[in-house]
């Protein structure tokens, strides 16, 4: 049976419960015609990189299928019914990969650093991009220097 993988987002509104149970019914169309998923993934409430539906955030959730052609179509059309879901992608693949997708791992990782040491301070301070110099490109120190050698002669 040919493999695909499938992206959903979900309206914010509703909560992660009813998420699931979206899942759980593909999960079963799936399974009662002889397919499998092999992989699920709730990658959680993210911010849209745009309004859908008079939505700003999204339930993302990814699945790992093994199923038939026509019933991905028919489970397509489903979903594309359903309200509760705002966008949907399904791509055939060659393999599922049964790692954590880099959603997953990058979400414990940004969690980690957040608050800690960021490194050294620029040397230099807050007009360092150019603003708070003279015009004329000379450094105060080195245009009084020749003035204080004339007046010493």
């Amino acid at each position: 049976m040919p493999l695909y993988e499938t992206v959903l987002i979900a309206r914010n509104d509703i909560s992660q419960q009813q998420v699931d149970a979206i899942l759980d019914g593909i999960a079963a169309q799936i399974e009662a015609d002889g397919g499998a998923v092999r992989k699920r993934e709730y990658w959680g409430l993210h911010s849209l990189a745009y309004r859908i539906k008079k939505n700003r955030k999204g339930h993302y959730a990814l699945l790992g299928l093994e199923a038939r052609s026509e019933l991905v179509k028919e489970i397509e059309r489903q979903l594309a019914l359903n309200e509760d879901v705002l966008r949907l992608m399904t791509l055939r693949v060659e393999e599922i990969d049964e790692t954590p997708s880099p959603v997953l791992s990058r979400k414990g990782d940004d969690r980690g650093d957040r608050g800690g040491f960021r490194g050294p301070k620029q040397a230099g301070g807050r007009f360092e991009s150019g603003r708070g110099r003279r015009s004329g490109g000379e450094d105060r120190s080195n245009a009084e220097q020749p003035a204080d050698n004339a007046a010493a002669e």
